[in-house]
């Protein structure tokens, strides 16, 4: 059996170092390490050294990126350079972010394409993967992934979105089968029974599966017991470093870790950030759960405007239909109403049923389309920052948050206060005037209460 020694302290320096499929994904990690009391700074771009220089006292560091929606060619262009830049700075670990419902497929969003392009820059023998968090309501057990929606839990392949996503629908809750679509990498697991046996009995699992093939090892997250034992065994058996894919399962499983060696503070928390007079917001998610968000901002003064897809799309009445809703959320903030531009309303609005006809209307394929339409809510949302003084504002979708927070001149972002579990409020820092200090939250579809953008509008963490 191999060694793993116990470290007896954490060390100086950095301690995690990720990127992020997608921009919400991305800051609910820096929400958990933030919680925990470890300064935390998340990249809009690959940061040079100038940059990195404005951070010296950071524990965990990431860069948001897009490749949840994107193709294995694509994740072959760019993410070398990025995992590259991240392990330069010598992190023991080193995360490829994903999604806590699994978003992937073999063409698009490839997490085991990721996982052959990242295992390359830190010398570990395996490939450590923690999905399960229970606080995101989410759990793995037996390599199954499960999450719980209006109080009631789903294996994914049953969930009521994620088995009908539009993009990567999940017909396989089993994480090692609908893995091997995407790697013909080693598979292993660590389970909750040597979990719950004890530090030794899951090691012992994990020696067994150890290799210089560097094989992909899920663990086990169901509860607070199994989720502090993914952290000892992943960070006494990182090693000389190891490359991970997971969710911000594996931030929760180490923070419950360093917690439990007294090494952090004993309680995460992150400050209450107070009302704002109005925020502006912006959703292209097709979540139920967003679409339950945008009727309680309807029916409680919020001035919800639907974008006109195929005006957007249009190429000739693209431009007009931009004016307008800026022009119509721009009334809202000079009547003190928070306006909500938004491009559907849940699974089963036409926008979303028929949008496939709609994008062959104007010459497009459906991710192009899709694309255009995060476009027009950045374009949306920037017309509105650079005509009125907003302090606040907040972004739904994944997809959606990623176009629209690099389409603003923000350079990082960091967790200034909390507010739903996996969606904090961030700072963005900007050498744009108008930009730097900007408060934004960047909401995934599946998260926050129903009363979400009321909490982000009164600073109200839920």
């Amino acid at each position: 059996m191999s060694q793993l020694p116990e470290s007896t302290a954490l060390p100086d320096g950095l301690l995690l170092a990720y990127y992020g499929d997608d921009f919400t994904g991305s800051t609910d990690a820096m929400e958990v390490m933030s919680a925990a009391g470890l300064s935390t700074v998340l990249f809009l771009r690959t940061p040079d050294a100038a940059m990195l220089a404005r951070f010296p006292e950071a524990r965990c560091i990431g860069i948001a990126g897009s490749s949840r929606g994107r193709s294995p060619q694509w994740m072959e262009a760019q993410l070398p350079a990025a995992f590259e830049a991240l392990a330069a700075l010598h992190p023991p670990l080193l995360q490829y972010k994903v999604c806590s419902t699994f978003d992937s497929s073999p063409e698009t969003g490839s997490i085991g394409r990721a996982i052959d392009l990242g295992v390359r820059y830190l010398p570990g023998d395996w490939s450590p993967m923690v999905v399960g968090a229970p606080r995101l309501k989410r759990y793995q057990l037996f390599g199954n992934l499960f999450a719980a929606v209006g109080g009631e839990g789903y294996r994914l392949d049953r969930h009521p979105t994620m088995s009908r996503h539009p993009v990567t629908p999940m017909d396989e809750a089993d994480l090692r089968r609908h893995l091997q679509r995407q790697t013909t990498r080693r598979i292993g697991l660590v389970d909750m029974l040597p979990l719950r046996d004890g530090a030794l009995a899951a090691r012992e699992r994990l020696d067994g599966l150890r290799g210089k093939d560097v094989p992909v090892v899920l663990v086990d997250v169901l509860d607070d017991e199994t989720q502090r034992e993914a952290g000892r065994l992943v960070w006494e058996g990182r090693g000389e470093g190891v490359f991970s894919a997971s969710s911000s399962g594996l931030q929760y499983a180490l923070a419950a870790y360093w917690r439990s060696r007294g090494w952090i503070a004993g309680q995460p928390a992150l400050p209450q950030a107070g009302p704002v007079p109005v925020i502006a917001a912006v959703s292209g998610s097709c979540s139920p759960v967003t679409a339950g968000q945008i009727a309680w901002a309807r029916a409680h003064g919020f001035a919800c405007l639907r974008m006109d897809l195929a005006a957007v799309l249009g190429e000739h009445t693209r431009a007009a239909e931009l004016a307008r809703l800026v022009a119509a959320a721009g009334e809202a903030i000079a009547a003190g109403r928070s306006p909500l531009v938004f491009s559907a309303e849940g699974p089963d609005d036409p926008a979303v049923t028929g949008f496939d006809a709609i994008a062959a209307g104007a010459g497009l394929s459906r991710a192009d389309a899709a694309r255009q339409v995060g476009v027009a809510l950045a374009q949306t949302m920037r017309g509105l920052l650079d005509t009125h003084a907003l302090q606040r504002i907040a972004i739904a979708g994944g997809d959606s948050s990623g176009e629209v927070a690099s389409a603003l001149d923000i350079a990082a972002l960091s967790v200034c206060a909390g507010m739903a579990p996996g969606a904090p409020l961030c700072r963005a820092w900007s050498d744009n005037p108008r930009r730097d200090g900007l408060e934004l939250v960047l909401k995934g579809g599946q998260i926050g209460a129903p009363g979400f953008f009321g909490d982000v509008l009164e600073g109200r963490a839920s």
